[in-house]
């Protein structure tokens, strides 16, 4: 971060990563940090400002604020749309396709760091160690397919612009707060079925997968770079609610059969360039287990990773 020579700007900072993420930048750079929502937790935005983080109120789908919004050199996309795409999909499609466009634009002479997700792939087989950055995209359902658009509309603009971007195909990030190995856990403790259809998953401790963020604008490049962001391990969801039955002192209530295939990521290339995440999933595990025995706060924000026919 001491490196990038400029003002960094996070759009869609006030999600589920983006406070964190926003803080974890404010920490490392001398420069000016900017983070831009609509910010409806109001907490989460003092705890920005109080950490000298500056905080802009816009909707990114209102063009007019978007226009608005300052120059940076430096630019993080976060916004998107997953849950209560059923039914809204005109909605999702607008807010992962067609808004970045708008930034892809707007911002073409910056560095562009844009999340994306790791829904473009299909289900891969379980033993196969994940989908790399070569797998060919099979996106399931409305808003995996609007995720994908949006990369290609980062794509089709840092090619008409030679705008240097880098596309980070996330999943999962798990906290305290929220994540898949919260949602196991938190059915474990209140004797709620685990369903362990989608049997397999990937997860990576929220502040390696900021760290990787911001170190990821010198991938940046035209046409885009793109980077799996996960972690090393690929943990059985039978496996994850039996430890967490172990640490609980119960016997956890399973169903449903694993399928063969998984939503999985072969994030091989992240941790070559960057290095193992500082935080394994066996010890995110017995985290949150003392976090939801200690009855701590969460987002109330199911991940819904269980889910396989794309509807979200």
């Amino acid at each position: 971060m001491k490196a990038l020579d400029d003002d960094l700007l996070i759009l869609g900072a006030g999600g589920k990563m983006g406070p964190t993420l926003a803080l974890r930048a404010r920490r490392a750079s001398p420069h000016r940090v900017v983070a831009v929502s609509r910010f409806s937790d109001r907490r989460a935005e003092q705890m920005l400002q109080d950490a000298g983080v500056e905080t802009i109120h816009a909707d990114l789908l209102d063009f007019d604020e978007l226009s608005r919004l300052p120059d940076a050199p430096n630019v993080i996309f976060m916004a998107g749309r997953k849950f209560g795409s059923t039914g809204a999909a005109h909605l999702t499609w607008a807010s992962n396709a067609y808004l970045p466009a708008r930034v892809a634009e707007r911002y073409r002479d910056s560095r562009i760091v844009a999340f994306s997700s790791g829904n473009v792939y299909p289900l891969v087989p379980a033993a196969s160690g994940g989908a790399a950055e070569d797998t060919p995209p099979g996106p399931i359902g409305e808003y995996a397919q609007s995720v994908l658009a949006r990369e290609r509309m980062f794509e089709f603009f840092s090619e008409r612009y030679e705008t240097a971007v880098c596309l980070l195909r996330l999943n999962y990030a798990v906290e305290l707060r929220y994540g898949v190995l919260l949602d196991i856990g938190t059915a474990v403790f209140e004797g709620r079925p685990v369903n362990v259809a989608m049997g397999m998953v990937n997860v990576i401790w929220q502040g390696d997968a900021n760290s990787v963020c911001l170190r990821s604008f010198a991938l940046c490049k035209s046409p885009p770079a793109v980077l799996n962001l996960t972690g090393p391990e690929t943990v059985s969801v039978r496996e994850i609610a039996l430890r967490f039955g172990e640490l609980f002192g119960c016997k956890p209530k399973l169903e449903g059969q694993e399928a063969e295939t998984a939503l999985l990521n072969n994030a091989a290339r992240c941790h070559a360039l960057f290095g193992q995440p500082s935080v394994d999933a066996k010890t995110a595990i017995e985290w949150t287990a003392e976090w939801i025995r200690a009855g701590g706060t969460t987002l109330d924000k199911p991940t819904h990773f269980e889910t396989r026919d794309g509807r979200f």
